[in-house]
């Protein structure tokens, strides 16, 4: 059994209790399935406006393609900004860009390249609303609730699922094509209206002037690359999302050329999704408490696959329609698995890159996958292109399991245990570079246990900022000797911001070997 006692007796709906979170949720529930009926309405649109398989699947390519684009500078922009005013801003101008496409199809002026235009843009805008929100979530909950919170941030986006698709589908049929898009504006207001309302804290804490968002991409690249945990959620999701983005490229052309159904078969088969999706998030509790997110995440790969064969061999909408429940319930087990792993691998300085590392992945892999699928489907057929997804992520399951995910019980709290830097005047904060030197006294009988302790504290080092990081020994006095160089005094003092508990462990577990040890600053002159 690998659940923690905390997610044993914490309530799934305990999120709720904190009234910021629960205000968010809703308005973000609300916002979704606005989002939702916008992409039903672009893929049903773009099969009148141009049915070419390849056109379609870039439907689905034009919403995650810029998430791949930016979501690194996005994330490093969270990170650095007030997350409040870059939500509000942002959905602002998704509002309008999402009202200029109602009016466009309203007044039949719609092309399919437009459409592709306002879908890229409005995918411009959840590049940047994505690492912004989840770095907010820890914020808004107790660590214990967490997991739970995360689990319902999934279910929200499904419940929108469940409802918006088959809302859009039902509007387009009985009212007309533009209304998906014009609710989809509309609904801009709800998120907008409730993170007006709340005054939470959303930034970073720290004490120092901001960092620059190109030095900030490269400091979140510096992390995640010295980083096993992260590295391990980003290969699973790259593995799975590539080979399950073939369901939503290719679910169009299933609901019209498969199965001859309309606007509100294609909307009830997205809805099936959302449905499953629910279902799924209330039975995860209780999978977790018998099962690890590694081993979640496999099983959420077998029934995708099972999914992309039922679609791809039958010619049954009852059958179709049970499939999804099944593929939406495989989507929020691995969706969550995957979250609740990356942000176990962040500390909150580095949360939304790291995240956005996370997201760019994802919509990369989706990208990819639908124009990789619908090239496929467009040279042989919707079928091979379903099948070929199927068999290549069962193929791959066996080598993506040697990639163990990261339970997330790790200590990422600042511990703030080092002792206050020397004083610098803040005009001189900006020198550099500076030499950092600890000299320790190692018991000569742990020696080789201090090696490899140091090691392993010489990749935090790394890790959050340090370079030319050595160990050397002094020939003389026999003491061992730590040395790492940062480009500026301003990035030593981000350096004791940085500093987790679980490097503090480390570092108490390296003084016990030691019958002394010494640090000493220099600064360039």
């Amino acid at each position: 059994m690998n659940a923690t006692v905390a997610n044993q007796t914490v309530s799934p709906w305990a999120p709720f209790r904190q009234r910021a979170f629960l205000v968010l949720w809703l308005a973000t529930l609300f916002s979704n399935v606005g989002t939702w009926m916008h992409d039903v309405g672009a893929g049903w649109l773009m099969t009148s406006l141009d049915p070419n398989p390849g056109m379609i699947a870039a439907v689905q390519a034009m919403t995650t393609l810029p998430v791949f684009l930016l979501a690194l500078p996005a994330g490093a922009m969270a990170d650095i900004l007030d997350r409040r005013r870059l939500l509000l801003v942002v959905n602002a101008m998704m509002l309008l860009a999402a009202a200029f496409l109602a009016f466009q199809v309203q007044s039949g002026n719609a092309s399919s390249h437009g459409l592709l235009l306002i879908t890229f843009l409005l995918g411009c805008g959840a590049a940047f609303l994505a690492p912004a929100w989840q770095a907010i979530v820890p914020s808004l909950l107790e660590r214990k609730e967490l997991q739970a919170g995360i689990a319902l941030n999934s279910m929200g986006i499904n419940i929108s699922r469940a409802i918006g698709p088959a809302l859009a589908g039902l509007l387009i049929a009985q009212i007309g094509m533009a209304m998906p898009f014009l609710l989809n504006a509309v609904s801009f207001l709800a998120i907008l209206a409730a993170l007006w309302w709340w005054r939470g804290e959303s930034g970073t804490s720290n004490r120092l002037p901001a960092e620059r968002v190109l030095p900030a991409v490269v400091a979140g690249l510096r992390y995640a690359r010295r980083s096993p945990a992260l590295i391990g959620v980003l290969l699973r999701s790259a593995a799975f999302f590539l080979f399950a983005s073939a369901y939503w490229a290719m679910l169009p052309l299933v609901a019209r050329l498969q199965l001859n159904g309309d606007a509100t078969l294609y909307g009830a088969l997205t809805a099936s999704v959302g449905i499953g999706a629910v279902l799924g998030a209330l039975l995860l509790p209780r999978l977790r408490r018998r099962l690890s997110g590694h081993y979640i995440v496999m099983l959420g790969s077998v029934g995708t696959a099972l999914v992309l064969l039922v679609l791809a061999t039958s010619k049954s909408a009852p059958l179709a329609l049970l499939a999804g429940l099944l593929a939406g319930a495989s989507w929020i087990a691995t969706l969550s698995s995957l979250m609740i792993a990356a942000q176990g691998a962040l500390p909150d300085w580095v949360r939304a890159r790291g995240l956005s590392l996370y997201l760019t992945v994802f919509s990369g892999a989706m990208a990819l996958g639908s124009l990789s699928w619908g090239q496929v489907a467009s040279h042989f057929g919707v079928t091979t292109a379903l099948l070929a997804a199927a068999v290549g992520m069962l193929l791959l399951i066996p080598f993506t399991t040697r990639i163990h995910l990261d339970a997330g019980e790790r200590s990422l709290q600042p511990s703030r245990h080092w002792p206050e830097p020397a004083e610098v005047d803040p005009a001189h904060q900006q020198d550099g570079p500076v030499m950092i030197q600890v000299r320790y006294q190692v018991m000569s009988d742990q020696e080789e246990a201090f090696r490899k302790l140091l090691h392993q504290l010489g990749e935090t080092r790394r890790r959050d900022g340090g370079r030319e990081w050595h160990l050397f020994r002094d020939q003389e006095s026999r003491d061992f000797i730590e040395t790492f160089v940062l480009p500026s005094w301003l990035d030593h003092l981000r350096q004791h911001e940085r500093v987790t508990d679980e490097e503090a462990q480390l570092q108490a577990q390296i003084r016990a070997l030691c019958h002394d040890s010494r640090v000493e600053h220099y600064l360039s002159s």
